[in-house]
């Protein structure tokens, strides 16, 4: 700009006098000096601002993971990659695993384990994403094993047992332990989440002996039919809170705001096919299989191609294998009736935590092989609740849990969408 003034003004000031003229341009040429200074000075104060801007952001982020502010760190939000959407029992790395260390109170040493013997450890993060850990300053590992150390001095949080707890009748819902000493601490948003880390590292072995969900042709034919000629597909949802999103980061509204499992189930499939998916998710906590039956009318008002079911959570404390089952066997053939060509993903849910005694744990497998009796051509089983089964072999509840009693975090949230993908994405 500067350099465009000088120009404008030469142009219509220069007179036609010789000797004026080169007292003119003397002028002009000191002038043209001095302008030079002025811009060089400039531009070596913002340089000199850009570098203590730049070593400002450097303490900010060194300094993160002792900052309780949340204002003054980054907020890392969560995009989606195909990755991540993976199968967990196929791939050899497993993305931002969930743990959560508790600490002995006698050494400060807390400990977790991961699903599968570590080769290496990739990153180790906080659960919102902003702050990566350090190896053998934040945590150990012994290579071949599945446990992580913290030391006492780690930035890494950790808690106490003690701290999961609360006492008898402090909470708005009841949740009596089963050892009798108090309730098992609740989580109605980001509570686990917050306490969790993820941890993303490279198996050592691949030992998954679950039998998992594999694509198949003649499982969901129309589905994959109009998948793979890219047609938009109508998928409807129908569910308890599990269904609803509850607790994914991104159904909390906050960081990294990672979706829910039926989004990210959508998001897969329309990047995998190039297509358009429209979901309808007509889901709502507190809800079991009788009050699913009375919604068909909902469902087939939206003549969908795809129905996924995803009840049993709610129905297990206090409903029959057989009932369970003749409510869902209901909600196929009401809906088979306005649309003959629909089709079905039942999913078996995840469990509940053990230790919480409204429960009947023992009807999960049951509910599990009814939903596998109902399956054939057009209807599918998503089991959720032999991969839980063996999640907690591995693992402990609050690992996983986003509430503490029976909902996913977002690592369960990624594991549904992937066993659903598993269904229809070929990989």
């Amino acid at each position: 700009m500067i350099r465009m003034l000088v120009s404008v003004l030469c142009f219509s000031c220069i007179p036609h006098d010789s000797l004026r003229l080169a007292r003119v341009a003397r002028c002009w040429l000191v002038m043209c000096v001095a302008l030079c200074g002025v811009c060089q000075g400039i531009r070596l104060a913002n340089a000199q601002d850009a570098n203590v801007k730049e070593t400002n952001v450097q303490d900010i982020l060194a300094n993160e993971a002792n900052s309780q502010d949340v204002e003054a760190q980054k907020v890392v939000r969560w995009n989606y990659s195909p990755e991540q959407l993976f199968p967990f029992w196929t791939s050899g790395i497993i993305y931002r695993e969930s743990v959560l260390f508790v600490r002995d109170e006698k050494t400060g040493e807390a400990r977790a384990s991961v699903l599968f013997p570590i080769k290496d450890v990739i990153a180790v993060e906080d659960s919102s994403g902003t702050i990566q850990y350090t190896a053998g300053e934040d945590f150990e590992f012994v290579g071949g094993s599945r446990e992580i150390m913290v030391p006492a001095s780690s930035r890494i949080i950790t808690k106490a047992a003690i701290d999961l707890r609360r006492p008898a009748g402090s909470q708005k819902y009841r949740l009596t332990h089963r050892d009798g000493n108090g309730e098992i601490l609740f989580g109605s948003t980001l509570e686990y989440h917050q306490m969790q880390t993820w941890i993303t590292y490279s198996k050592a072995v691949l030992d998954w002996p679950v039998a998992m969900p594999a694509f198949s042709d003649s499982a969901l034919p129309n589905t994959i039919a109009k998948l793979r000629e890219h047609e938009s597909v109508s998928v409807v949802l129908l569910g308890d809170s599990i269904s609803t999103g509850c607790n994914a980061s991104g159904w909390a509204e906050g960081p990294p705001f990672q979706p829910a499992y039926q989004d990210l189930f959508k998001m897969h499939l329309e990047e995998s096919y190039v297509t358009d998916i429209q979901l309808a998710n007509l889901s709502v906590g507190g809800m079991s299989a009788p009050w699913g039956l009375s919604q068909i009318p909902k469902v087939t008002e939206l003549k969908p191609d795809l129905v996924i079911i995803a009840f049993g959570m709610n129905d297990s404390a206090g409903r029959s294998a057989e009932q369970y089952r003749e409510n869902v066997s209901q909600m196929i053939s009401s809906v088979r009736e306005s649309c003959p060509n629909a089709e079905f993903i039942l999913i078996a849910t995840m469990l509940g935590n053990r230790d919480w005694t409204t429960l009947k744990h023992g009807v999960f497998p049951q509910y599990r092989d009814a939903l596998a009796s109902l399956c054939g051509p057009g209807i599918a089983l998503a089991d959720m609740t032999s991969v839980w089964e063996e999640f907690l072999r591995r693992k402990k509840d609050c690992d996983l849990t986003g509430n503490g009693v029976n909902h996913p975090n977002d690592f369960g949230h990624r594991v549904y969408a992937q066993v659903l993908a598993s269904l229809l994405v070929e990989n």
